[in-house]
């Protein structure tokens, strides 16, 4: 009996894997075309991501689609002329992603210099964790939360306004136009600082700042700013498929709120905030 147990065990297994590949043991799902492909480890460029009419970078690509028809496989051309538009396509090679210099961001102000800690914070993190007031109808009502690249100005020019680049098709943007306040956290352990001085994220040593306030969208006066404050801190985002529409906003601050040591935790006035600078 335990063989025949094992038999069919055996056989299932082979049937799985007609349709799945395993790689650190997570499985997906693939089609036989995308396994006759190899993926080039030797490229340089990230993958390529497919945008289609229902979602946002949906289906991934190698590399090895984007390269000139030439280098292509006759009985490739024809499998992925659908993705080789490049309005369509998100792409990007990695060089222009640079990533930050340990040298790069300073060490954090003194933690009972609350105002600069929270410009600091304000300004040298890359993304934050927006929450917002849900209109998705099964949670409606609720909050829910979302991942945004932010920034607050250039390297050299930190203004303590969070900046972001958005698209309508994102469930945040749709929120915000039903009710337009939000709040903006960032924590310390985004960088290396807890990580060094071996502080748990919620260790109150490593800082936590929650900015609330109203999103608005840029105006045209603020326009070549807020260009210039996101595109010169991710400039990836210059390539995002245009159909998406994306536009600027930013955050009206209301509150700002910090921890960043034991004991309690800082409100900090808007005018000390903005008075304090993060280098």
């Amino acid at each position: 009996m335990q063989l025949l147990y094992l038999v069919i065990a055996v056989k299932t297994l082979l049937c799985v894997s007609d349709s799945y590949t395993i790689r650190s043991s997570v499985s997906w799902a693939v089609t036989n075309d995308v396994v006759d492909e190899e993926l080039d480890t030797h490229s340089d460029e990230a993958p390529a991501v497919l945008v289609d009419n229902i979602g946002i970078w949906k289906q991934a690509y190698p590399s090895s689609v984007y390269r000139d028809d030439s280098e292509k496989k006759p009985d490739q051309i024809s499998k992925t002329e659908d993705v080789s538009s490049a309005s369509r396509v998100f792409s990007y090679r990695m060089e222009e992603v640079k990533a930050k210099a340990p040298s790069s961001v300073p060490t954090p102000p003194p933690h009972e210099d609350t105002a600069r800690v929270a410009r600091y914070m304000a300004h040298y993190s890359d993304w934050g964790h927006l929450a917002t007031i849900s209109t998705q109808e099964q949670i409606k009502g609720l909050p829910f939360g979302n991942i945004f690249s932010v920034s607050d100005g250039p390297a050299d020019n930190s203004t303590g306004v969070p900046y972001f680049y958005v698209t309508p098709m994102d469930n945040t943007v749709t929120d915000l136009r039903s009710f337009p306040y939000a709040s903006l956290t960032f924590s310390e352990a985004e960088g290396d600082f807890c990580r060094t001085q071996v502080y748990d994220p919620e260790d109150p040593r490593c800082a936590r700042l929650t900015l609330t306030g109203k999103m608005v969208e840029v105006g045209p006066d603020e326009l070549d700013f807020a260009k210039e404050a996101m595109f010169s801190r991710h400039p990836v985002m210059k390539k995002w498929p245009p159909g998406h529409k994306w536009f600027f906003m930013k955050l009206v601050l209301q509150q700002v709120w910090l921890q960043d040591w034991v004991g309690g935790v800082s409100v900090i006035a808007l005018e000390e905030y903005f008075k304090a600078t993060p280098f």
